[in-house]
């Protein structure tokens, strides 16, 4: 099977939970015999426009203009206009959040490749959330009702999705993780030096991330636990201001920015930490939680329905109208960490199963159209 993929940024170009799965997604494809190409922009001039790389090939364009973090590239759309020349047999678009995915909408409404699209989230972190809601309800609902199939990671997610008046075919695949990688015993890492409760934060310093929270929560964590720390890993526009606010409250001595920390020391610094803490006001369902999950740690984050219908016991919640802070929540975590083991992650969200499923799918929309 020859699939186009279609998204906005790739790892490691960018590094995010969804630009690694497109890698993924990507390379294991074509580990199993089918002819992978994704088309992508280039944040990086230094990076080559076509590129060879485990198994499959990479189309690098030019971004054009970026909009509320969404690049609106032309060369994308001319890509995808000559893109029955290449004998795709289907399209994969990735997040319907953002203008390749529009346009390869728009090539599926206009051409013959049958096209499918991975919700990784039906709302951004990139926009208000009164504009991104219009959004929804017009190019948004057209984009998704131009797909052969649309994948959802969670029956929230699909039921959330049909709300929205989408009549696509809908699939729910649940998203993986390597859960032979991600797992409570193994070594820890050298990169984490602590003796009292280690909290993590992993993820983008963006808006929608909310990660001054976590570090706003931590701070009041160490009025019981001064022996606490506190480890950061991520880069983003926030970083200089999340610094700034470490100084204020005056516990730099206790908070680490690791900066963006290799896939491969992942594993590791799961294994160092206690509680993950994710205060994101949107997202699908986070690779970093089903990583910690696997690793052994208990969660704390905020109520995002398709998320924490997943976290059974090692989940804490902070809802927008709960009288609790996260202060609170974290500090709870801590005190009374739940013992289960990692396996709460590990039964349903095996990575394998979420390529397998989603191949299947693939070869079934392209054969119909065949």
């Amino acid at each position: 099977m020859r699939i186009l993929r279609v998204a906005p940024w790739i790892y490691p170009d960018t590094k995010g939970g969804g630009d690694y799965h497109v890698h993924a997604m990507s390379r294991d494809q074509a580990a199993m015999g089918h002819e992978v190409t994704v088309l992508t922009t280039r944040e990086d001039d230094s990076l080559p426009r076509v590129e060879e790389t485990h198994g499959y090939t990479i189309y690098r364009v030019d971004p054009g203009v970026t909009l509320l973090g969404n690049d609106v590239s032309p060369a994308v759309a001319r890509f995808l206009w000559h893109a029955d020349s290449g004998g795709f047999e289907v399209m994969h678009a990735h997040s319907h959040c953002y203008f390749v995915t529009n346009l390869a909408a728009l090539k599926r409404r206009l051409g013959d490749i049958p096209l499918a699209i991975t919700n990784h989230g039906l709302y951004t972190q990139n926009a208000p959330e009164q504009l991104f809601t219009l959004y929804l309800k017009t190019v948004g609902r057209w984009t998704f009702n131009q797909a052969d199939v649309v994948f959802c990671y969670t029956d929230v997610d699909k039921e959330r999705v049909r709300e929205l008046g989408v009549s696509s075919r809908i699939e729910v695949v649940a998203n993986g993780i390597d859960t032979e990688r991600f797992t409570p015993e193994g070594p820890e890492s050298g990169l984490i030096d602590a003796e009292g409760p280690v909290v993590l934060f992993v993820g983008r310093f963006t808006d929608g991330k909310q990660p001054w929270l976590a570090v706003e929560a931590f701070a009041e964590v160490l009025d019981e636990y001064p022996d606490a720390e506190l480890y950061l890993c991520g880069k983003g526009g926030l970083r200089e201001d999340l610094e700034a606010q470490v100084a204020e409250l005056g516990i730099g001595e206790s908070v680490t920015f690791l900066g963006h920390v290799s896939y491969d020391e992942m594993p590791k610094v799961y294994r160092s930490g206690d509680v993950l803490v994710l205060p994101s006001r949107a997202e699908g369902v986070p690779r970093t939680v089903l990583e910690a999950m696997a690793s052994g740690l208990d969660i704390v984050m905020s109520d995002l329905d398709q998320v924490t219908s997943m976290l059974g016991e090692r989940g804490h919640v902070v809802a927008d109208d709960d009288d609790r802070s996260f202060a609170e929540v974290l500090l709870g975590a801590i005190t009374a960490p739940n013992e289960t083991s990692g396996q709460i992650a590990s039964d349903s969200h095996q990575w394998e199963d979420t390529v397998g499923r989603t191949t299947r799918t693939l070869q079934s929309i392209a054969e119909n159209n065949s």
